[in-house]
């Protein structure tokens, strides 16, 4: 019977919070007797590995843990996670039902492993191609839902020759491709921002730039596509204030915030469900299924909004949220064992995009000039 693979890790600054990941869906599903699992480690250098499924976090601080059988990932039909050397012969791929994915940041969330393995016909659980571009693109995603009548705060590509952004500072910057508050500053003048755009590596392939609004907080929901759409209860993470600011000031929800407390966001101070006045429950709610049309959404995705208490505004999505947003499933309940049983369901009954080559029938080719003709 074909296995169930558990992917993690990656070429991404999220890379460790990635595996935390990873190790809690291979522990719960290997515990729940769900499959068979393999636990296919992608390291940072871009490596495959399979790994025991039961290995814990400390295992890959120094990178590759020890056992590790090196992985070949071939995107051809028929391809999929080939074992390197071993004996003579075409080594055969790994024989997987469905692969779990659990990649944050970088090309595990921002299509590009999306598209190998829809290449090797492995069929995956998360985002398709373009809903996990879309999820990636700050200034695309925010594109699309401000054209929804969606309201979001002004977001503006920053670049060397920014000068009038059509909102006053402070400002806060952000990787326009990124996600997990990974490279984001508060900078209180323009020309500061684009003095940094040099030195930033996390801005290397572009910023975007908001306005900072110090009265409004964080707010987060969940959203589950299968077996039909469903929303989580909001939470309201707890900020901390920032290093060198005012005591006791709150800054931006940070890095430290979300993920240093041991299991990943699953372990971040928070108020779940929040406290929140009806209306504004309810406005989420109508942005959340929203969004999950419009990106579109697929499997299990958490949407980020910003909120003063009255006013709402749309902040960001993750297609492929920390320990899959399985904190978040407080009203309704829903164990983690169910949300991983249906994140798989879901992948088998409605994969994503296989392509087909209907209607390349050669009458083009054969009615075609000579190439040199159609050079002149």
């Amino acid at each position: 019977m074909p296995d169930l693979a558990i992917i993690f890790g990656g070429p991404s600054p999220e890379h460790d919070v990635s595996v935390l990941t990873g190790l809690q869906a291979a522990r719960e599903l290997s515990t729940g007797a769900l499959a068979s699992v393999r636990a296919l480690y992608w390291s940072k250098v871009g490596e495959w590995y399979e790994v025991d499924p039961g290995l814990e976090a400390p295992a890959f601080v120094d990178g590759v843990p020890k056992g590790a059988v090196p992985l070949r990932l071939v995107a051809t039909a028929g391809g999929g996670f080939v074992p390197q050397g071993g004996r003579l012969g075409r080594p055969r791929s790994l024989p997987l039902d469905v692969a779990v994915v659990c990649c944050h940041g970088g090309p595990g969330e921002d299509g590009t492993l999306q598209a190998v393995l829809d290449l090797a016909g492995i069929r995956y659980t998360g985002p398709t191609v373009a809903g996990a571009a879309i999820g990636m693109d700050k200034l695309a995603f925010t594109g699309i839902v401000a054209a929804a009548g969606i309201r979001t705060l002004p977001r503006v590509d920053l670049h060397e020759h920014s000068a009038d952004v059509g909102f006053a500072g402070p400002y806060i910057v952000k990787p326009r491709f990124g996600g997990s508050s990974i490279g984001i500053e508060v900078v209180a003048e323009l020309a500061t921002a684009r003095s940094m755009l040099a030195t930033n590596r996390h801005w290397a392939r572009g910023a975007v730039l908001e306005p900072y609004r110090r009265d409004c907080f964080d707010l987060q929901i969940a959203v589950r596509t299968w077996p039909a759409t469903q929303l989580s209860a909001i939470e309201r993470p707890l900020r901390t204030a920032r290093a060198g600011g005012a005591a006791g000031e709150p800054e931006i929800l940070g890095y430290a915030d979300k993920y240093q407390g041991g299991e990943g966001m699953a372990s971040a101070p928070r108020e779940l469900p929040a406290e929140l006045p009806d209306g504004l429950v309810e406005e989420i709610h109508r942005a959340a299924r929203s969004v999950s049309r419009l990106v579109p959404l697929r499997g299990v995705a958490r949407i980020d909004f910003l909120s003063n208490g009255e006013e709402l505004f749309l902040n960001e999505v993750n297609t492929i949220p920390g320990s899959l947003a399985r904190y978040l499933w407080v009203e309704p309940p829903l164990p983690f064992a169910a949300l991983l049983s249906d994140l798989v369901d879901e992948a088998r009954t409605r994969p994503t995009h296989h392509y087909g080559a209907e209607g390349a029938d050669g009458t083009v080719l054969r009615g075609a000039a000579s190439i040199a003709a159609k050079l002149a």
